[in-house]
């Protein structure tokens, strides 16, 4: 409707144009013949024969037949035709003004005359001394115009027309594309959809990421989502996610444990299709922080029950053996076997906590121990252990790291026959110093910062958050975190003094 107003609008503009152009060339035309005819010298010597109609008519006749005038008229300065379209008008007087060509000016007017309405031109006609001694009119009807503009008439409504019908054409390809893309929703559908999509989007706990067809740009990111991954306000792209999330993929994945800077993440993500067509991609990320500290120090405490359970069983075993041996008569050699494992787990204990000020991390350390020895890999404890404060950590940050270090190189062992694991913890001048090495083929440096940036592992049945948990860690207190040859494969943690 609007293009049906403009074009109509345009179309009734053109119409007054063209028939004001008309107008302006019609005053040319007829101003152009009637001065050509008073300059001619043969209307001068006819306006002073004796009878200057017998000379000016026939002349007069064929000049407007040619030009296309509806009249040209010849007068005197009193206003006595000399030549007029109709013969019977000839000597009597001219009707219109003509003051000014008298004065010796050539002008144009808009004049009901005898023929109607229509544009003249009066010009005078001078002699030798410059005397006006006749005037000259000419002159086209408005109805002649107005022919002259219908004639363009079919043009202008054609080319209206025209426009009108791709106008409506386009309209029409507009509105399917409309269509297409919303989906068929009308106004009032769109804006509801759009709110609720606003209500949920802010209100979700979880965050949430859409990606592009392209996958690399996000079109859509929650408050949620920004503030779990540290992200800024504006435009956010793949690269400026956190490393592990940036190689995430096209694939569908399900519950994917993700660690970044501050937070453990579960990551799930699908692919959407339309039609066949992938539209875009959509990423949850739900914050797992705090269960996966939790669940840490639940492991910690599931290693210290795994590891009484296991001092019970080889306890209930030792006794059984000395009491036979006392049953068998053999006192002597029950109370040497009895003795010398006491002296064993109590030698342990005694340098455990002589050199360490922490009871978890001891209890730790005792439980590690233990749980070595069942999967048949000698833990030790080296000499200079010396560890009176775990800061800048605290007791269950300290736990956390040295029971992912051991538990990683306890993996790295394997079941070899001579498989060992060695552990260092002291305070010294530059710090708190930690050190995990063991008899595997250790990790190249590749292979290492993939392990600690994300749940990364080389095992198959293994989540592979260790390493990246105790990256996050040492990054959260300013620490260094390094993997080491010299010549046993080993993982160093080091703490500046506080």
């Amino acid at each position: 409707m609007v293009l049906a107003l403009v074009i109509g609008a345009g179309t009734a503009l053109v119409v007054f144009q063209t028939r004001h152009e008309q107008d302006d060339a019609t005053r040319a035309r007829v101003i152009d013949v009637a001065v050509t005819l008073a300059h001619a010298p043969s209307t001068l010597g006819a306006v002073r024969a004796p009878d200057p109609s017998a000379a000016l008519q026939p002349v007069t006749e064929g000049i407007r037949r040619a030009t296309g005038m509806d009249f040209i008229v010849v007068m005197a300065p009193d206003r006595t035709r000399y030549t007029h379209t109709d013969p019977e008008r000839i000597g009597k007087p001219f009707s219109g003004n003509i003051d000014r060509a008298v004065a010796g000016e050539t002008f144009t007017e808009t004049y009901t005359g005898s023929l109607g309405p229509s544009i003249r031109a009066v010009t005078p006609v001078r002699d030798r001394d410059d005397r006006v001694v006749a005037l000259v009119s000419a002159g086209v009807t408005r109805a002649r115009i107005g022919d002259r503009v219908e004639e363009q008439l079919p043009a202008i409504l054609g080319i209206a027309a025209g426009g009108l019908l791709l106008a409506t054409l386009g309209s029409l390809l507009l509105r399917r594309r409309l269509l297409r893309q919303t989906h068929g929703l009308a106004p009032a559908e769109l804006r509801a959809l759009y709110e609720h999509h606003e209500a949920v989007l802010h209100s979700v706990h979880e965050g949430l990421l859409v990606f592009d067809a392209t996958g690399e740009h996000i079109e859509v990111s929650n408050d949620e989502a920004r503030r779990l991954l540290g992200l800024a306000g504006g435009e956010v792209r793949r690269t400026d996610l956190p490393e592990s999330l940036q190689r995430l993929g096209s694939d569908a994945v399900r519950d994917e444990m993700h660690v970044t800077a501050d937070h453990v993440l579960v990551v799930n993500q699908d692919v959407v299709e339309r039609d066949g067509r992938r539209i875009g991609t959509v990423v949850t990320l739900r914050d797992h922080t705090e269960l996966r500290d939790v669940m840490g120090e639940l492991d910690s405490v599931r290693g210290f029950a795994d590891a009484l359970r296991a001092q019970a069983h080889e306890a209930a075993n030792r006794l059984h053996t000395v009491i036979t041996m006392v049953e068998l008569g053999h006192t002597r050699q029950a109370v040497d076997f009895a003795t010398a494992e006491l002296e064993l787990t109590q030698s342990l204990i005694d340098r455990m906590t002589g050199a360490v000020a922490e009871p978890a991390v001891i209890a730790l350390l005792l439980g590690k121990v233990e749980q070595a020895a069942e999967l048949g890999v000698e833990l030790t404890v080296s000499g200079d252990t010396a560890l009176d404060s775990t800061e800048p950590l605290t007791p269950n940050e300290m736990v956390t790291l040295l029971g992912n270090l051991i538990d990683n190189a306890l993996d790295a062992v394997g079941r070899d026959d001579d498989a060992w694991v060695e552990v260092a913890v002291r305070n010294d001048p530059d710090g708190l110093f930690v050190r995990v090495a063991d008899s595997g083929p250790g990790m190249s440096e590749e292979v290492f910062t993939r392990a600690t940036t994300r749940g990364y592992s080389t095992k198959t049945d293994h989540h592979g958050l260790g390493l990246a948990l105790v990256r996050r860690l040492v990054n959260r207190h300013g620490g260094e975190l390094r993997a080491v040859r010299t010549p046993e494969s080993a993982v160093v943690v080091r703490f500046q003094p506080c």
